[in-house]
């Protein structure tokens, strides 16, 4: 059992307080409100306790030294400053140098990395440091593309001015030949974004 799943009924009448004092009638149609804002709240954090380090930890031998791209793997995350999602698709370029692991494993590692309160920067680098430590491949490449949904309903915040926007926020962490090398950086651009 974990935290939020021996305490939830004190969480349930937590949040009902909470939705009670911000003049929410919980009745009908909001009846079940505060059950089910604990119960998503329990499933968009149970990254929290996962090592993603586990999904690259059974590498292949391969003499495959060709760039290998992910690309479109959808996530929903916590931005861990409104606790509101943001949301988008990781892509993950790699050269490898002997190693490799199964394309699922990428796919498994963003759905674990997502399931946490974080920012978008944090996210991508932890995503990049582990591919880079665990099969030191020659380059590597990770840009996340999200959309947060704190900026798109987003209320008054610098000097007063709107800040709700649809923009999306893309950050990359680029390793090894792909930072110091045109060719490679360029290929792994281009297969990711034609």
């Amino acid at each position: 059992m974990n935290l939020l799943e021996d305490n939830q009924k004190e969480l349930e009448r937590k949040c009902r307080d909470f939705l009670l004092s911000m003049g929410f009638d919980l009745t009908d149609e909001m009846k079940e409100t505060p059950r089910r804002i604990v119960d998503l709240y329990r499933d968009m954090n149970e990254g929290t306790k996962i090592d993603i380090k586990k999904f690259f930890d059974r590498p292949l031998p391969t003499k495959h030294k060709s760039m290998i791209v992910i690309k479109d793997i959808e996530f929903v995350s916590w931005c861990c400053h409104h606790f509101w999602p943001f949301f988008g698709k990781v892509h993950v370029a790699y050269i490898p140098n002997g190693k490799i692991v199964g394309l699922s494993k990428f796919i498994s590692a963003v759905r674990a990395i997502s399931k946490r309160p974080q920012i978008q920067e944090g996210m991508n680098k932890e995503l990049a440091d582990v591919i880079d430590e665990s099969l030191q491949p020659l380059g590597v490449m990770v840009i996340v593309e999200g959309r947060h949904t704190c900026m798109m309903v987003g209320g008054k915040y610098d000097y007063g001015f709107p800040a709700n926007t649809d923009s999306k926020t893309i950050t990359s962490e680029v390793r090894g030949v792909m930072l110091n090398f045109e060719p490679p950086r360029n290929e792994a651009l281009k297969l990711i974004y034609g």
